[in-house]
């Protein structure tokens, strides 16, 4: 749609949170519920995103909003639900699923991988059952429960992000690590990558993966960067 904005600004804080004005008048999400941030951080970007338009809005340029949206419309009206499908990817997290061969593909995974699962045993007082290969292997019930509960304890607003993160690299631990910047953002996205990456080093790349890695890697970084602006004090 044609802009039709001179100035995007923060509103005052009210009951709701932070809401963001165009000339003065309230953005509402696709749902018509008020656009209400939770702290002025998260509220000064997403605003600097409607701010930096052009003479069109582009929706694809403003990431922040969108995951904004969603913890509105899709996730607050029933948080437990959502949390479910996001904390399944513990039954199979792609750390847990490790190459039989070559040597120099198994040694990459347990150097990369290896630290994030230590990280979250200790962190959630957790075990986790490793295997080689693609069947599946069933994780201790007491494990499961535990992390469907962590997930289950995050609002909607850090929920909204913390879905991209599991989801795109298939790892319920890669995506807490990457919401709580447990590690470093570019350490974590190599771990989400590793076999691909692997796969790309033996074969070569082609301009479709090429796109692909760049729209999950951006993606992956918006979603970090949101529940960064989250956690960040009101």
């Amino acid at each position: 749609m044609k802009r039709f904005y001179a100035e995007a600004t923060v509103g005052q804080r009210d009951e709701g949170g932070f809401g963001i004005l165009l000339d003065g008048r309230p953005v509402r999400t696709p749902a018509r519920a008020v656009l209400a941030l939770p702290n002025a951080a998260l509220a000064e970007a997403v605003a600097r995103e409607w701010a930096e338009q052009g003479e069109e809005i582009d929706p694809a340029s403003m990431a922040l909003t969108g995951l904004a949206n969603a913890a509105i419309d899709q996730i607050a009206p029933d948080p437990a639900a959502f949390a479910a499908t996001v904390s399944v990817y513990s039954e199979s997290d792609l750390l847990c699923y490790r190459a039989d061969g070559p040597a120099e593909l198994v040694e990459r995974q347990a150097a990369q991988w290896q630290p994030l699962l230590d990280w979250a045993a200790v962190r959630y007082e957790v075990t986790f059952a490793v295997t080689q290969g693609v069947l599946h292997v069933a994780q201790p019930e007491a494990t499961l429960a535990r992390l469907r509960a962590v997930t289950a304890a995050h609002p909607p607003f850090l929920l909204a992000p913390l879905s991209p993160l599991v989801g795109i690299p298939g790892s319920l631990v890669i995506g807490l690590a990457a919401a709580e910047a447990a590690f470093d953002l570019s350490l974590l996205w190599q771990a989400a990558e590793l076999d691909e990456l692997w796969q790309a080093e033996q074969w070569g790349d082609d301009d479709e993966a090429l796109v692909r890695r760049a729209r999950r890697h951006r993606d992956f970084t918006n979603a970090a960067r949101f529940a960064a602006l989250v956690r960040e004090e009101a």
